[in-house]
């Protein structure tokens, strides 16, 4: 029978869940675990303290809608069990649209119209013909312009990685799926596309997701409210866990995007959240807003939280990010001294800039980046203070650091390159009036913006059986799993391996990075098998000049290709070895998407590779060849 069904299998072109389900058919009451899914029934646990701080509504819509659409073969029974044939998933008539299959080469993208509001990414691949969305559900991006790989389409602007078989959303940033076409031929060859008509409302789909089942006495609780622990929520949900989930969110808002904050600070919560609180009670999953992990005792499996509740657990997830460092300097404490790492820091900032306010940024950070570029129109003067020769040198190498300088000092930033800040001159009112420079120089300065690293968030691991760093990192398996068995951790508390040329882990604190953490750590708590296969993928935006950058690792010799002074540019990261261990672009998508892809599929790119401007990109052709086999 065994034999039987995986030729079976192989005939149909089946999917391996799918042989799973031929071979261990679910049995009535495995099914009716999804069938029979009731309200909230908390498990028992104890208190020493009031009662959680209630999620209070900020209004808004949510991010995105509950598509019907379900590759999963289990859910897929389960909702044709569970729902009538009146509410089963409706398409719509076949629609020719401008395309003919002989149009398409093999490995070529094109987006048509499928109505007036709708267009579809169309993707031929080994002369099949795949149709998903075609907008990325992050920024929206045309992802016709992206990075096509075998089987899936990265996003030009960011990375968000997207497959081509079910639309789902595999690396981020972003929450959720592109909506899924019907592929037809017609008569002439013309290609007709079917859509599910719950699917044209927007151009996004959230993957099905499951609810709490008052039988199911399992918990899992998410510590962290950031981009990481967003994640992870709704995929704990997606995976099929009925049991009770909670969500520790240390700010009073619900997860919000970050990215932004520095960049545009004017913005509110309305226009930050990635969901509302409809959203997770609608999915039964339970949000304590304002709290924050106070102790784990792994021996217990407990979490003692800052409202005076203990909680018991069956699994863990901690990203709970980190914390702005404030350098020891004279003054520090002084009001108008701020950092920006959560909302509540950029509404501080934004309420003290007027017309006349002088501004000074300490740091060459991205945090301090960004704001000194955000703030520079709207106060009286701004003023940037660091260390290094030119701003991003670290990360961008001199070349590209120089030319940015030269851009803010265009833009009416005064930039103080090698120097510091010694002290922060307070009056009466305990206000920062003025700092001193190193060279003695005293400057007026009426909101001081700290952009001088961080510090992670695990003190309340002491004494837990976690293994911490000394930098307060935590190291991980390839599956997220901590030395203690249950706990999970991610994003940027996290020491992980990532794909690429480093072999040790590493602890990388992006946005991206955070995010794929949370949904590779969802898939391990709920009895998958997801291991780590990441690329690093960061960006920021300075002046409307989008820097995109894949990768990480040292290098000896930065590639400049093309225009760095109208920066539309390519640069090559090369290490001592003749390999190129990053890529960074600005001007010139989908460079940095592709680097990613290569990288994702285990390629690499050598110096010979790049080393003649005339061939520079024929790298790029490597995308759609499969590896060679291993003998």
């Amino acid at each position: 029978m065994y034999r039987g069904a995986l030729n079976l299998a192989k005939r149909l072109e089946l999917k391996s869940s799918q042989i799973s389900k031929i071979l261990n058919p679910p049995s009535l009451q495995s099914l009716s675990r999804w069938i029979n899914m009731g309200s909230i029934n908390c498990k028992e646990y104890k208190t020493t303290g009031s009662t959680p701080k209630k999620t209070q509504s900020q209004g808004g819509t949510v991010g995105s809608y509950q598509s019907k659409c379900n590759n999963n073969p289990t859910m897929a029974a389960t909702m044709s069990m569970s729902t009538t044939t009146s509410d089963a998933v409706e398409y719509t008539e076949a629609i020719a649209v401008e395309c003919k299959i002989t149009d398409l080469k093999d490995n070529e993208m094109r987006q048509v119209d499928f109505d007036e509001d709708n267009r579809v990414l169309l993707v031929k691949q080994n002369g099949r013909l795949q149709a998903v969305g075609a907008k990325c559900t992050h920024y929206g991006a045309p992802l016709n312009t992206g990075a096509l790989g075998l089987g899936r389409v990265r996003c030009p602007w960011h990375g968000a990685c997207f497959n081509l078989e079910t639309g789902d959303i595999e690396d981020f940033p972003g929450l959720d799926s592109l909506p899924c076409y019907r592929v037809e031929l017609g008569d002439e060859g013309q290609v007709m596309l079917r859509a599910k008509k719950s699917d044209l409302a927007k151009s996004k789909r959230l993957k099905n997701m499951v609810r709490r089942r008052p039988e199911d006495e399992r918990v899992f609780i998410v510590v962290g409210g950031g981009p990481s622990g967003a994640v992870a929520v709704e995929t704990i949900r997606q995976e099929g866990f009925t049991g009770r989930l909670v969500f520790i969110c240390k700010e009073d808002y619900l997860p919000y995007d970050r990215v932004k904050i520095s960049k545009a600070m004017m913005l509110d919560i309305d226009q930050l959240r990635f969901r509302d609180e409809q959203f997770y009670k609608d999915h039964d999953i339970e949000v304590w807003l304002g709290v924050a992990a106070e102790k784990l005792d792994t021996a217990q499996k407990e979490l003692h939280c800052s409202n005076g509740y203990v909680v018991k657990y069956d699994k863990i997830y901690l990203a709970t990010g980190c914390t702005p460092y404030r350098p020891p300097i004279p003054g520090v404490e002084l009001e108008n001294v701020c950092t920006v790492r959560e909302l509540a820091d950029t509404k501080a900032i934004y309420e003290l800039i007027t017309p006349e306010t002088r501004v000074v940024c300490l740091g060459s950070s991205f945090i301090a980046m960004e704001a000194a570029a955000g703030l520079v129109s709207k106060a009286g003067s701004v003023m940037l203070v660091a260390k290094d020769t030119v701003p991003f040198k670290t990360s961008f190498g001199p070349e590209i650091g120089e030319r940015v300088l030269r851009l803010y000092q265009d833009s009416n930033v005064d930039m103080r390159m090698e120097s510091g800040i010694t002290e922060i001159i307070g009056n009466e009112a305990g206000k920062v009036v003025e700092v001193e420079l190193l060279d003695g120089t005293r400057v007026p300065c009426d909101l001081l913006i700290l952009g001088t690293g961080s510090k992670l968030n695990t003190q309340y691991l002491a004494r837990s059986g976690v293994k911490v760093n000394k930098n307060g990192s935590v190291d991980v398996t390839d599956f997220l799993e901590s030395n203690v068995p249950d706990v999970y951790v991610g994003g940027d508390i996290a020491k992980a391996h990532i794909l690429g040329l480093a072999h040790d882990r590493v602890n990388i604190g992006h946005y991206q990075l955070a995010q794929y953490h949370g949904r590779v750590a969802a898939i391990n708590m709920c009895g998958g098998v997801k291991k780590l296969e990441a690329v690093p993928f960061f960006f920021t935006m300075i002046f409307g000049k989008g820097i995109r950058y894949a990768g990480h690792g040292t290098y000896s010799q930065v590639i400049i290709d093309g225009d760095l002074e109208d920066f539309k540019f390519v640069a090559y990261f090369v290490n001592d070895a003749a390999t190129v261990t990053a890529v960074a672009s600005c001007g010139r998508d989908p460079v940095v998407a592709q680097f990613a892809e290569l990288i994702s599929q285990g390629k690499c790119l050598g110096l010979d590779q790049i080393s003649d401007p005339a061939t520079r990109q024929d790298w790029t052709k490597k995308l759609a060849e499969p590896l060679p086999p291993v003998l």
